[in-house]
This record gives C-alpha cells, sequence and structure tokens, in this order.
C-alpha cells in the first residue's frame, strides 16, 4: 500500500485519530479520586474538569464551523494530536508547578481539548469524504475505535498503575502522548479527500435555519450526556459508592462500558441498514433508562457494575447513528454540520458529567443518586427521536 495515494491508510490514521479522543477523555477520570485524595480538590471541582474539557471542545467546534473548509483538513487533523501530545504530557507536570495544582491540572485540561475538539470535528468528515461504500457502517466502524480506545486506556492505565504504583500517573500520562505525537506524523502523508470538494456544504446561517437540524442537535446533546455522565463517573463510583478495588471497580466499570459500548457499535454496523435508524436509537435509549435505574438501586454492587456495561451498549449507537441521520435528512450539510453536531454532542459531553457532579455533592457526595439525574438525557432523546421520524421518511 502505497501511503500517499492508498485511502486505507486515510482510514488507519482516521481510527488511530479516535482511539487519541478516547485517551483525551478517559484517561483523567481514572484519576479523580486520586486528584481528590493527593491534592483536597472536591468532587464538584473535579467534575468541572469535565466542563472545562468539553467547553473548551465546544469552542473548538464553533471555531472549525467557519475555518475548518478553508484552514483544509490535513493541517486540522496534525495539529489536533499535536496539541492533544502537549496537554497529556503537561498534565503530569504542571499541577506540581502551579500553586494552586487544580490550575495546573484545567491548563493541561485545556491544551488537550483543543486536540480532542479538532479531533472530533475534522475525523468523521475525513472518512465521509474517502471513496467508500456504506457510509453509515463505516461511520459506526470508526466511532467504534473511541471504545476500543477507551478499553485500551483502562486496561494499559490499571495495568501500569498496578506494576509502577499509581504515584506513577505522570509518568503514564506522558506514555499516553506517543500515540497522538505518532499519528500526527502519520496524517502528513496519507490521502485526504474534502467534502467541500464534492459539493456539499451548507453555510452555519443555512443549517441554523433548518428545523431538522435543531432536532438533530438535540439528539446530539443526549448522546452526549448519556454515554459521558455515566463513562465519566464509573471508576469513582465503583471507588466510592460501590466501595471496590480500583483496579476491579476501573475492569468492571469503565472497562466494561467501553467493550459493550465498542460492540453495540460494530453491531450498528452491520444491522444499519436493516432498520429504521429513530427506531433503533428509540429501543437504544429505552435501554439507557433501564441501565441508570439499575444503577441507582440495585443493592448489590456486581449488578450496579454490569449494569455500567449495558449502559456502555444501550448508548453505542447514538453518536454514529445520529451522525448518520443527519446524512440522510440534511445531505447538504458538508463538514459545517459535522462541525455543529459535534459542538451540540460536546455541549451534551459535558452537561452530563457536571450535572452528576452537582448532584452528587448536593447530596452529601451520593453519586449513585448523581447518576439517577442524568436519565432526564435519554427521556430527552426519545422526545427528539419522535419528532425526527417525520423528517426520515
Amino acid at each position: 500500500m502505497n501511503i500517499r495515494n492508498d485511502f486505507r491508510h486515510t482510514i488507519a490514521a482516521s481510527y488511530i485519530g479516535y482511539i487519541t479522543q478516547a485517551i483525551v477523555n478517559n484517561f483523567a477520570p481514572l484519576l479523580f479520586v486520586t486528584f481528590h485524595q493527593t491534592y483536597g480538590i472536591s468532587l464538584s471541582r473535579i467534575g468541572l474538569l469535565v466542563t472545562v474539557n468539553f467547553v473548551t471542545q465546544i469552542l473548538v467546534d464553533l471555531f472549525s464551523a467557519k475555518f475548518t473548509d478553508r484552514i483544509g483538513y490535513r493541517p486540522n487533523a496534525v495539529l489536533a494530536h499535536i496539541f492533544a501530545a502537549v496537554g497529556l504530557i503537561l498534565l503530569g507536570i504542571l499541577p506540581e508547578l502551579t500553586s494552586d495544582p487544580y490550575l495546573g491540572i484545567s491548563i493541561a485540561v485545556v491544551i488537550y481539548a483543543i486536540g480532542g475538539g479538532l479531533t472530533e470535528v475534522i475525523i468523521s468528515p475525513i472518512v465521509e469524504a474517502c471513496p467508500t461504500d456504506k457510509k453509515g457502517a463505516a461511520m459506526s466502524l470508526l466511532h467504534s475505535f473511541y471504545c476500543w480506545g477507551s478499553v485500551l486506556v483502562v486496561l494499559v492505565s490499571t495495568l501500569l498503575f498496578r506494576l509502577l504504583g499509581l504515584d506513577s500517573w505522570r509518568i503514564i500520562s506522558a506514555m499516553w502522548a506517543v500515540i497522538p505525537a505518532c499519528n500526527a506524523i502519520y496524517f502528513c502523508f496519507v490521502p485526504i479527500n474534502s467534502l467541500a470538494d464534492e459539493g456539499r456544504g451548507m453555510s452555519i446561517t443555512g443549517l441554523l435555519k433548518e428545523k431538522v437540524f435543531w432536532v438533530l442537535a438535540l439528539l446530539m446533546l443526549c448522546s452526549g450526556a448519556s454515554e459521558l455522565a455515566m463513562s465519566q463517573w464509573a471508576s469513582a463510583l465503583a471507588e466510592t459508592g460501590l466501595h471496590v478495588s480500583k483496579t476491579a471497580g476501573d475492569l468492571a466499570g469503565p472497562c466494561f462500558f467501553a467493550i459493550l459500548m465498542g460492540s453495540g457499535r460494530v453491531l450498528h454496523a452491520h444491522v444499519a441498514e436493516h432498520f429504521s435508524l429513530t427506531g433503533y436509537l428509540g429501543a437504544c435509549a429505552c435501554l439507557c433508562i433501564v441501565s441508570y435505574l439499575v444503577v441507582t438501586f440495585s443493592p448489590l454492587p456486581a449488578i450496579s457494575l454490569a449494569a455500567c456495561g449495558v449502559c456502555g451498549l444501550s448508548v453505542a449507537a447514538m453518536w454514529p447513528g445520529t451522525f448518520s441521520i443527519s446524512s440522510k435528512v440534511c445531505p447538504q450539510g458538508g463538514t459545517t454540520i459535522f462541525a455543529l453536531l459535534a459542538l451540540a454532542g460536546d455541549i451534551g459531553c459535558s452537561a452530563g458529567p457536571t450535572t452528576v457532579g452537582f448532584v452528587s455533592s448536593a447530596l452529601q457526595d451520593n453519586l449513585k443518586l448523581g447518576l439517577l439525574s442524568a436519565i432526564i438525557f435519554p427521556v430527552l432523546m426519545i422526545a427528539g427521536l419522535t419528532m425526527c421520524r417525520k423528517y426520515e421518511k
């Protein structure tokens, strides 16, 4: 395969891009309790780290919606990975150099979140523009690599914590930076098409005037919130709410969540052409509601952890499924709709975990009840899907 002419290299680099996104979003949450115990940071402030991450990504989404096509896909993809690598390195350095460790962590989060935001905006249209069949299946497989990346982050980090000790988290953070650094170089050489070259691309103003866009935005917001509310707090829930060891909790909580989410996206890639997407996503939202209820009310830690995993299965198709619906009901959206929907999704990714953090703190750090508050997001998604059905026909 000639790296400069074979789009299989482009697909491979895009897969690694979503693994980078998984590192950016899932490594720090494994350390939430460590930050709490080492630096005395409250759970509500730790929850705000998720907000800092995704608000930064939201701002990047806004900027990218206007300038991505002008700057070009390749420079954006390379810059995304450079920011991610630098941020991960600084995560282990800045807390010790700043007077307030929380400030140091926040600065590092902002830097790698810029990379995460660019990745979210640029990778999906890069794959959409590749000369491949079955775009919906390709998109779901692409997003499944976020899940496999999440599994990789949890498994490898847990192993390294056991071998090197939890105090080595700063070194481990720098080790994760190697992946985006190498992929930045990879993206310098792979072939890249542009949706703008295919004549697909509405203006921001044009999209905002479309009623269907606002329905899609609601779906993306609820998708991000339903997913991240559980995945970002699963490790802390296992340690503090279910009272299991960190190793067992990370494997049975966020790792199991990511495995079932990845499996669900592979399943979606194979069945997407055979079902109504709105009906399929509606069933997923119902399963998500059930999983949140079981996590909250089950008296057995094992059942609650199993429900965390089932939640991963339930949210698997939500994000890529909404992208697929958008390609069908708004085919001229181009790069702009990917950027704006990523913005809506990132708002949800911020709103879900932050809601859980604040509600938990208000209820004497009760994470179970905090997670129960996030049930509103799959409920709203069902309402949005009901509205979306008339556009899918």
